[in-house]
């Protein structure tokens, strides 16, 4: 159990150094203490962990990203490895859990180098050349695949959350997350873009069943309509995005101003009613049924607005406000007088307001080609709400890797074995001293199917001699371990694969922070001492 922001999991920086350590068995040993935190989190059999943060909430769940993200350590080797997890959840979205324990294996096998007095960069440099082996002997055992066939897709992302606790749900998920993928696909002039942080929004209302989660053809805002007497519900709207107030515009700065008689107060006024007028004019001229605003609107545009028999919402976010163009295909504009029917959107369906739970929300749906979409997450517990949230970001993000990068390599750790055999008869080739860190790599890359062993009860030793000995015959590239029964299996047949794009970024990331760790020779402290009084 771990508690968050506290230090129940503390790694000091403030190790107490023996004669004749250096600093780099050091960083190795916080390396390895973080890996063994998040070791058991992997596979479809992984244990969860229970976070506690500081407000007395509790987090279930067993992502290695959410875990590191909330524990607390104070070694600048081991808060590096929590970045790792940040960096490949920020890249792919995907692997996070791998690529700490292969960073921490990495670091480990390194550690008797050290001792025999080989200098790091002579290891680093033999590091490099496995990682280029590693990266072309990929690209010659990747599978592409056709993207269009749906079924296939599925069934890819489908085990890649089966690790995940929401797995009950794994139909659902896939569903959601390839349709969410293929609605925001934008593909112009041979540039592929899928943005899901800025165009996918995931909304999660507690209350209902897990099986009412959706994904809308529009967007959902957690706004209601600024006047009762205003329409709730509009059939194909004209709709007008603004990121200006509705109000007359008061000063930056303070403003004094000297009324001599009581005419002049009501001259002031009028001019304030004439400018909301004048902005109000032009937005019905262009005869929108919608009005959405980033800012205020106030009581008197409301009244001209329901004259006309305009719906206005307001205090929208940016980020909504771009989404919400993207759908409908209106443009956002600053300035009303400069508002031309260009700039209204039309390609909504259906306008509607309705009451969740306690709450309004307003819905702009059956946008037609919407490039933007809002994911609706239902569930009886925040808890599970938050947990489906994380695993469907995994979802997404393996369904955008795909579509990106339509190549596959086995699961169940059976291209780690494949590397490490290929690494071991290359290493045969490598004059020198350089031979036995490379070595090691393959011999650091054999500990996912190791884990994965040790993850579901089977018998550790026996199964990783049979899968080795497997992968040093011709023909068995696709023969790794069943995460579920622990004995060998073609993944091929279990359907169990990965994107080469999350293999890739794991390799890199891991080697390459391993590397990046061994170059530290002293860790000086920046921070200045405080004067006694």
């Amino acid at each position: 159990m771990l508690r968050a922001q506290r230090p129940v999991m503390v790694i000091s920086q403030n190790v107490k150094r023996e004669e004749g350590s250096c600093i780099q068995i050091q960083n190795i040993n916080a390396a390895k203490a973080v890996c063994e935190v998040i070791r058991t989190c992997l596979g479809p059999k992984a244990m969860l962990k229970m976070l506690l943060d500081p407000m007395g909430g509790i987090v279930l769940t067993n992502d290695g990203n959410a875990i590191l993200r909330e524990i607390d350590v104070s070694h600048p080797a081991a808060k590096s490895m929590v970045e790792i997890s940040r960096t490949q959840d920020e890249e792919v979205g995907d692997g996070t859990t791998s690529v700490i324990v292969l960073a921490g294996e990495v670091l480990s096998v390194s550690e008797p180098f050290l001792e025999q007095k080989i200098h790091p960069t002579v290891i680093c440099r033999a590091y490099s050349k496995a990682l280029d082996d590693i990266l072309e002997i990929v690209d010659s055992i990747a599978v592409p695949i056709n993207v269009s066939d749906k079924k296939f897709m599925k069934a890819i992302v489908k085990s890649c959350i089966g690790t995940k606790l929401a797995k009950g749900w794994d139909d659902m998920i896939c569903d959601i997350a390839l349709k969410t993928v293929d609605m925001i696909h934008v593909d112009a002039h041979g540039r592929h873009e899928i943005d899901l942080k800025r165009y996918a929004k995931i909304e999660k209302i507690p209350g209902g069943t897990v099986e009412e989660c959706s994904v809308l053809d529009g967007i959902m805002l957690n706004k209601d309509i600024t006047h009762p007497k205003m329409r709730r519900r509009i059939e194909n709207p004209r709709i007008v995005l603004l990121d200006c107030p509705l109000e007359y515009k008061k000063g930056e700065s303070q403003t004094n101003i000297e009324l001599m008689k009581g005419s002049d107060w009501a001259t002031i006024l009028a001019q304030e009613e004439e400018l909301v007028k004048k902005m109000c004019d032009d937005i019905i001229a262009v005869k929108p049924d919608l009005v959405f605003t980033e800012k205020g609107v106030s009581d008197l545009a409301q009244h001209y607005f329901v004259q006309a028999g305009i719906t206005a919402i307001r205090r929208l976010r940016k980020s909504d406000n771009n989404r919400l163009a993207r759908a409908c295909g209106a443009r956002i504009v600053s300035r009303p007088e400069e508002l031309s029917d260009s700039d209204v959107g039309t390609a909504a369906g259906l306008f509607e307001v309705k009451k969740i739970g306690d709450d309004y929300f307003s819905f702009v749906t059956g946008c037609q080609e919407a490039k933007a979409c809002t994911i609706l997450l239902r569930g009886p517990s925040k808890d599970l709400l938050m947990e489906l949230e994380r695993n469907l970001q995994d979802a997404l993000h393996v369904s955008k890797n795909i579509v990106l990068d339509p190549r596959l390599l086995p699961g169940g750790g059976a291209t780690e074995m494949e590397l490490a055999s290929r690494l071991q008869a290359k290493a045969n080739q490598i004059e020198g001293i350089e031979q036995w860190p490379y070595r090691a790599i393959a011999q650091s890359l054999e500990v996912i199917p190791r884990t994965l062993a040790q993850n579901c009860g089977s018998y550790v030793v026996r199964t990783i001699t049979e899968l080795s000995a497997k992968h040093s015959e011709e023909g068995h590239v696709f023969v790794g371990i069943d995460g579920e029964s622990g004995q060998l299996a073609d993944m091929r047949s279990l359907g169990v694969w990965e994107p080469v794009a999350v293999k890739n970024s794991i390799y890199k990331t891991a080697i390459e922070s391993a590397k990046m760790l061994l170059r530290i020779d002293v860790i000086v402290s920046g921070m200045k001492a405080k004067k006694k009084d």
